[in-house]
This record gives structure tokens, sequence and C-alpha cells, in this order.
């Protein structure tokens, strides 16, 4: 190769190398577009609620005229006997019919109709339901990242105390100002530690795996809730309101209630067995063959008329058919009365869980602040000889897990928040929206 061409290509590479833009960071509302672009359980929601919406022009067509096109072939032998002689005529015959059908009763179209109605109000819930779903989703994914990040972050920040407090231990001992155990002490807490890092960068990668199954790409930095800004309560502050709220627009208690509808209009159904249908049958038909009754013509028969079916028997089926559906419709009772009290519950659940929350991230602030007091005197109190180094392994543990402890608590609390909203029926993405300006991209 020429040594021209191969500095061209070594140029070209470097220009993409340095064009080649890094990861741009994220904030919770961009990746929920992803996610709404791409997440293939919300998408097979959106294919599902299409399919399900085709049911209610399918019960229409029933209660529409139907109009069917026959064409038929035969062979006739005819014999008529007269006296003592016998007449004989056979051949081929052809026949072509139009045949319009209208039901003019027919109890179990009708029913089937309303129930499809039923059916499609149902499968828009449905997708209402997917929809908020993939708002929770996508919020506790990237919130999950959120918390394992500010974990790593913690546990970094032992890691590097407990590595200055090992160097300062050997250093004592090198001196002769403290024992060996010092150093033993440090050191095994010091493996502890670093254990524990590796295992919380494993969780720290699954959890961007799990994020990057609902956006369908691997995520960048992502927008950080910091520390000092205030998490809102919940508007109402009653849990009696949203007791209320949710027992009457969860959406978990309305498709309940949509159900049991859909069950009762099956008992109509299957009642419907007993009772008659009416149709209008009108035909035109004409026969072509051997047997004409005047030759080279061709007779067109047209007939309009009523027809009346009227059930008599069937074995008991229909019965049988009407116990089994009336025993359906009460699951479908307890199965709503079950979802009602269960919204009760989780609307109760979620706002304790904020407003506890809140209560909470208030203490372990607290409890930060009298750590790292508590980490300062006990380093101190070691340098003058009044403390040993257990105790300031012991306070920088302390420090550590209640900044990872008010890490988790905050993400805790916001989705609580959100899961309070689905609760009622009421999430939406001006909730995301709101919860984004909370955020702060990475320097």
């Amino acid at each position: 190769m020429r040594a021209g061409s191969l500095a061209g290509t070594l140029v070209l590479a470097l220009a993409a190398c340095l064009g080649a833009p890094a990861q741009a960071a994220e904030d919770l509302l961009q990746v929920w577009r992803l996610a709404l672009a791409k997440d293939p359980l919300y998408a097979a929601a959106r294919a599902s609620y299409r399919a399900s919406i085709e049911q209610l022009p399918q019960a229409r067509a029933d209660l529409l005229p139907a109009v069917n096109a026959e064409v038929g072939g035969a062979y006739e032998e005819t014999r008529a006997t007269r006296n003592i002689s016998t007449r004989r005529r056979d051949g081929t015959r052809g026949t072509w019919d139009l045949i319009l059908t209208q039901p003019l009763y027919d109890w179990s179209r009708w029913q089937r109709y309303e129930q499809a109605k039923l059916g499609v109000a149902d499968a828009e819930l449905q997708l209402q339901q997917a929809y908020q779903d993939l708002l929770l989703r996508v919020s506790d994914a990237y919130f999950n990242v959120l918390a394992a990040q500010d974990t790593l972050t913690a546990t970094e920040g032992e890691k590097a105390a407990v590595g200055a407090q090992l160097e300062a231990a050997k250093r004592n001992f090198e001196l002769g100002n403290s024992t060996i155990t010092d150093t033993y002490e440090a050191q095994a807490r010091y493996d502890l530690v670093v254990a524990q890092e590796l295992l919380q960068q494993n969780a720290l990668d699954v959890l961007r795996d799990q994020l990057a199954q609902i956006i369908g790409q691997p995520s960048g930095a992502l927008a950080e809730l910091p520390g000092s800004v205030p998490l809102p309560p919940p508007q109402p502050a009653r849990q009696n309101d949203w007791s209320t709220q949710a027992e009457a627009a969860s959406l978990t208690v309305a498709r309940a209630q949509l159900q049991t509808q859909i069950a009762q209009r099956d008992i109509q159904v299957a009642r419907s067995g007993h009772y008659p249908t009416l149709s209008l049958r009108a035909s035109s038909g004409n026969a072509i063959g051997a047997n004409r009754d005047v030759a080279g013509s061709r007779a067109v028969d047209s007939s309009v008329g009523l027809v009346l079916s009227v059930p008599i028997y069937s074995g008991g089926g229909v019965s049988s058919q009407v116990t089994e559906k009336v025993q359906l419709e009460q699951k479908a009772r307890n199965d709503y009365e079950a979802a009602r009290r269960q919204a009760v519950q989780l609307a109760r659940q979620y706002y304790t869980g904020v407003v506890a929350g809140l209560a909470r991230i208030a203490a372990l602030e607290a409890g930060e602040k009298s750590s790292r007091a508590a980490v300062q005197a006990n380093q101190t109190g070691y340098e003058i000889g009044v403390r040993i180094n257990l105790d300031v392994l012991n306070a920088q543990q302390q420090l550590y897990a209640t900044q990872r402890d008010l890490a988790q608590a905050r993400y805790r609390t916001l989705l609580d928040g959100l899961r309070l909203k689905a609760t009622g029926g009421i999430l939406s993405e001006a909730d995301l929206e709101a919860v984004n300006r909370l955020l702060r991209l990475p320097n």
C-alpha cells in the first residue's frame, strides 16, 4: 500500500472517530417517547385493540341482508307408469339461484350486536390500561437505573473512604502508633466493599438492559434527581378522596364492570335458543337442461316470502347453556367486587407509601447529616487516639448506608405517586412531564 493512501485512510478513520458524537443525555420524557414508539408490548396492545373493534361491524353484518349466488348441476331421471306402458325422461340439469335473506326478528343477533358494543368499550379500556402500564414500566425502569447509579456512587464513595482509612492504618502501624489489627479490620472492610461494588455494577448493567428492552436501544446518560429537590405530596391530600377516585374510575374496576354487562348479554344470547326467528327470503333462479317445459326457453323462477323457525326441542342443551351463562355472570359480579376492593386497598397503600415516604426522606436526610458529623468526629478522635479504627469504619458504613437508603426512598416515593394516580385511573403523560421537571441533566 502506498504511504499516501495509508495516511489518507488513517485521517479518514480519525475523522470518523472524532466526528462520531457521544450518546446524548436523555430525560424521562425522551425515554418515554422512545418507548411509546418502540415498546413491543404496547405495539401488541394497539394491534389487539384494532382487531377487537372489528367485532362491532361483524355483529352488525348479522343484522343486514345477506345475498348469495348458488350454481349447481344434477342428473335427473323421471319415470311415469300409465296402464302397462312406462314413459321415461332423463338428462342433466343446471341451476342458478340468487337468494336474499334479511333477518326480521332474531333475538340472539341483536344481543350479540349490543354485546359487541360493550366489547369495543372493553378493548378501549384495555388499550388505556396498556398505555398506563407503559407509563409505569418506563418510570420504574428509569428510576431503577438512577437508584442503582446512586447506590453504586455511594459504594464507590465508601470504598474511597475505607481505602483512605486502610492507608492510615498501615502508616500508623509502620510508625508503631497502632496494632496490625487495625490494618486487618480496614482491609477486610475494603474487600467487602469492593465485592459489593462489583455486585452493584452488575445490577446496574442488568437494569440498563431492562430499560433498553422497552425503548429498543441502549439509553444514554439519564437526567438525574438532585437531592435538594423537594418531592411533591399527593394532591388531594386526603386518603379517602383517593379511595373514592379509585373505586369509581380505576380502569381495572371499569373493565370488571364491563365484563359483568357482557356476561349479562351472554345470558340473553343463550336464552334466545328458546325463541323463534323470522326472516325475509327472496330468491330468483333458472333451471337449464334437458327437461324444459318449452323447448329453447329459459324460465326464471322468483319468490318472496317469510320464514318462521320455532325451536321445539334441543335435548336440553339450551337450558344447560343458560345455566352456564348465569353462573358465569355471577363470577363476573364477584370479580367486579374483588377488583373494586383491590382498587381501594391499592389507593390506600400507595397514598400511605407517598406520605410515609416523604416523612422517611426527611428522617434520612437528618440521619445523613448526623452520620457525616459522626464520621468527622470519629476520624478526629482516631487521629488524637481516643477512637479506634473500627469506630471510624462503622461510622463510614453507617453514612453510606444512609445515603443508599435515602436514594431508594426518594425514587420509591416518586413511583408510589405515579402508581397512586394509575390506581385512580388518571395517570397521563402530563404526570411524567411534572416529574421530568424535577430532573437535571448530568454535567
